[in-house]
């Protein structure tokens, strides 16, 4: 079947290529980087385009070559859409490219890319459009559709394609997972008639969990990547799909088959996806995820000015255990005072009563008259008076069993007609406008009446594939967790200096949209174990480091090695601190204060920059053997080389290759400022000499 070219698209060092297929003028699109177009072979003997939009309607027909189950890719519905017109306009900075599609039907569908110009990267939606006169009902709509990967290799390309993914757990967050497309059994087949495909992704209000929202693909011979990230708060998919010579990435919102979604399109409506952000470049993983995640920047640029300059944070949650009170709060404050914290944060509990444990009551949210029997004004006040911004927690959406609010089931979702409920939660229903005035009371107004400058907002369970009230229990989900976000941006605009915290029992809505939102996040609840710089240095390829709290949480107990390797962990992020900051002794203080004066050194290459990982392969986070290296090279010409050496034997030195990097050593930190550390041209040498160490470097 004879392909045509529609047009060549550049942005920025990305080209954007559309083409159709000259019988069924079905659209298709690739990319590559600019730089290589005359390495596109763009001659494999067997390749199909796949249209750029798949969805499927119900009473179309599914997939043929075995695909029906797995995948609702190149069903019916797709397959009748044909290329219609295609314009390119550039407005505020951006461009914008809109290709629209017809089904003889009367469907109408109009594929957007925006590109915020001089960006490494770009998005894509889809929006359908029913322009029948009928209601159908969708139950696929993808965000992308990426296909010919790899044109620089002729035929299937064996033994050149990887897929990376980062899987994720609760305090797991992260882990790169590097597969061939030969063992996803994703090679053709002798026929190139059946279908591959690994679908994979997530189903609850929890994004990042299992998977974070990303996929790419890599042409090791020709050091070429593709990747994208969804910016989704609900069910997700993406699909490696395979049935000939090229190889195809889609995916958006989870489909019937994979998350229980069906959405009816009345006559006239339109219905638009989540946004996908796309990158190709020559180069490594790194280099790929630091496209994708630079996307960000312009939202946290445009946040609170404070947090320009990186602020440090003291969160009382692993000092009190969840039991603040103005008491131990005024003891925190005195043994914290003048050491450089900006944030204060009152985590948890600040609205318990009695013996009953925090995590069974939030929801009815009124200040606890025990813990604080003056009012927690007084307490606030002793905050602002030390110096440092105040902060609260609270859990929005969630409801525990012990709070009134928790009977409420007239305002709380609901699946199979009950409410629906997990042993630990319950949901307010978000698109209710009693909850919206409920939570516009308890939240903005407590935020308001008490003048805190911080909020963390947590949520610490799933709703799972979804909720009553929709024409399917996915969609359900989808609305309530877009009414969700809704109420963040509610919160941003009466509220717009204030610095906003997303967690989700950590790190479970690491996702691209609330990220947006949010000036940083909880990186992980790992907070005293020995693998966080292993998941903080996982969390660069998914997230800005400037917005990943990293905890150092010190106990009276902990030997001045393990201070400063808990320490040297927030240099790969933002620095929090907790634990029983009451009772160190000044030697203790000593190692975490030449800490925070490193950090306040290091600030803007953690701000700005570009992270490349070195070191042992570490196979396991909770007993990690070999050691860490972390370099990240900022843009004002200055290097930050953190190194964490783990269990096991070491090497007598530690090379770590400085190419393209600041060489002058400027200042170093570990516990006992003995570090062994020189650089020779364009490698720096590391002497170890300590398990469960760790030091950094600052280099200009």
């Amino acid at each position: 079947m004879a392909i045509e070219r529609i047009s060549e698209i550049q942005l920025g060092d990305m080209l954007l290529i559309f083409e159709q297929e000259t019988d069924y003028r079905r659209v298709g699109f690739y990319m590559i980087p600019a730089d290589m177009k005359e390495k596109d072979v763009s001659s494999k003997k067997f390749y199909r385009i796949n249209s750029l939009a798949q969805l499927k309607l119900v009473g179309d027909i599914y997939p043929n070559c075995y695909g029906s189950g797995q995948t609702m890719h190149n069903c019916e519905t797709a397959n009748l859409f044909e290329y219609d017109s295609q314009t390119t306009e550039e407005a505020e900075g951006k461009t914008y490219i809109r290709t629209v599609m017809k089904d003889q039907r009367g469907y109408g569908l109009v594929n957007v890319i925006t590109w915020y110009h001089g960006e490494d990267s770009f998005e894509m939606k889809n929006i359908f459009t029913n322009n029948s006169e009928d209601t159908v009902t969708l139950e696929m709509l993808s965000s992308f559709e990426m296909g010919n990967v790899t044109p620089f290799v002729e035929g299937i390309a064996t033994d050149t394609l990887l897929v990376h993914r980062l899987r994720s757990k609760w305090s797991h967050e992260g882990r790169l997972v590097t597969e061939t497309v030969e063992d996803l059994q994703l090679e053709p087949s002798w026929s190139n008639w059946s279908v591959g495909v690994e679908r994979f992704g997530q189903r609850g209000s929890m994004p990042v969990m299992k998977y974070f929202p990303f996929v790419a693909v890599e042409d090791t011979k020709n050091q070429v990547l593709w990747g994208v990230q969804l910016a989704h708060e609900a069910s997700w998919q993406m699909e490696i799909y395979r049935q000939d010579d090229g190889l195809h990435l889609s995916g958006g919102l989870a489909d019937r088959e994979f998350g229980h979604w069906m959405k009816e399109i009345r006559a006239g409506e339109s219905f638009e996806t989540p946004k996908a952000i796309l990158s190709v470049c020559q180069g490594d993983i790194d280099l790929l995820c630091h496209r994708l995640v630079s996307a960000g920047e312009k939202y946290v640029e445009a946040g609170p000015e404070e947090e320009q300059n990186l602020p440090i944070i003291f969160n009382e949650y692993c000092t009190t255990w969840g039991c603040p009170s103005h008491e131990n709060i005024a003891g925190i404050i005195d043994a914290i005072r003048n050491k450089g914290f900006d944030y204060f944060v009152i985590d948890c509990g600040w609205f318990k009563e009695d013996d009953v444990p925090w995590d069974i009551s939030m929801g009815d949210y009124n200040v606890s008259d025990t813990l604080f029997p003056e009012g927690l004004d007084k307490t606030v006040s002793l905050i602002r008076d030390a110096g440092m911004r105040p902060g609260i927690w609270f859990e929005i959406d969630n409801v525990g069993p012990a709070a009134k609010a928790y009977q409420y089931t007239d305002h709380l979702l609901k699946r199979d007609g009950r409410p629906l409920t997990t042993y630990s939660r319950r949901f307010f229903d978000m698109q209710d406008p009693w909850v919206k005035e409920y939570l516009t009371e308890k939240v903005i107004g407590t935020l308001r009446q008490y003048g805190f400058g911080y909020m963390k907002m947590d949520y610490n369970d799933t709703i799972g594939i979804g909720c009553d009230g929709k024409e399917s229990l996915g969609e359900g989900l989808r609305q309530n967790m877009e009414a969700s976000v809704d109420f963040v941006r509610q919160v941003k605009e009466e509220l717009p200096d204030l610095v906003l915290e997303n967690c989700s029992s950590g790190g479970h809505k690491l996702e691209p949209l609330m990220m947006s939102l949010c000036a940083m996040a909880s990186f992980s609840d790992a907070h005293e174990t020995e693998e966080i710089p292993i998941i903080a240095a996982n969390l660069h390829r998914a997230i800005l480091p400037r917005q990943s709290q990293i905890w150092a949480v010190i106990r009276q107990k902990d030997s001045l090695k393990r201070i400063g390797y808990s320490i040297a962990n927030t240099f790969l992020g933002r620095m929090c601190l907790s634990g029983d900051v009451t009772e160190l002794t000044s030697e203790q203080w000593d190692v975490i204060e030449r800490g925070i004066a490193f950090y306040r050194e290091i600030t803007p290459v953690i701000q700005k920059g570009m992270t490349r990982r070195q070191g042992s392969k570490i196979t396991s986070d909770r007993h990690p053997q070999g050691y860490q290296v972390v370099v990240r090279t900022g843009d004002r010409g200055e290097t930050l080389v953190v190194i964490h050496c783990f269990y096991g034997s070491l090497p007598e030195v530690i090379p770590v290759d400085l190419t393209g990097c600041a060489t002058e050593i400027v200042n170093t930190y570990s516990y006992d400022k003995k570090a062994e550390i020189e650089v020779k041209g364009d490698t720096l040498f590391y002497h170890p000499s300590e398990n469960m160490c760790a030091v950094a470097v600052h280099l200009r």
